[in-house]
């Protein structure tokens, strides 16, 4: 796989296999955990299998979608912020005095 080795594709590729694990994650718990009966409701259908892989696939878009959308955003980024933020921090103090004056 030729594409595979642009960092581009490799970084949407590996961010969308982080999100299509956390998609499956949370149909896992959604399924474990029954929250208000979701699993009741969803296997006293005729058609499980359906209602299940509509799930999973609005799941994988999602998750998927925003793992992806993360990374790419996160390109720009300094890869390590020291203080935290950008700026320099100034004590509140000093600001009131300075605008009461």
């Amino acid at each position: 796989m030729p594409h595979i080795r642009q960092p581009l594709l490799r970084l949407l590729a590996i961010n969308l296999a982080i999100g299509v694990s956390m998609a499956v994650l949370m149909l896992i718990g959604l399924l474990v955990l029954n929250p208000l009966n979701l699993r009741n409701l969803i296997f006293a259908d005729r058609d499980a299998v359906a209602a299940v892989g509509l799930l999973l696939f609005g799941f994988l878009i999602t998750f998927g979608s925003a793992a992806m959308g993360t990374a790419v955003m996160a390109l720009g980024a300094p890869r390590e912020r020291r203080d935290g933020g950008g700026g320099k921090p100034v004590k509140a103090v000093a600001l009131v005095h300075k605008s009461r004056a």
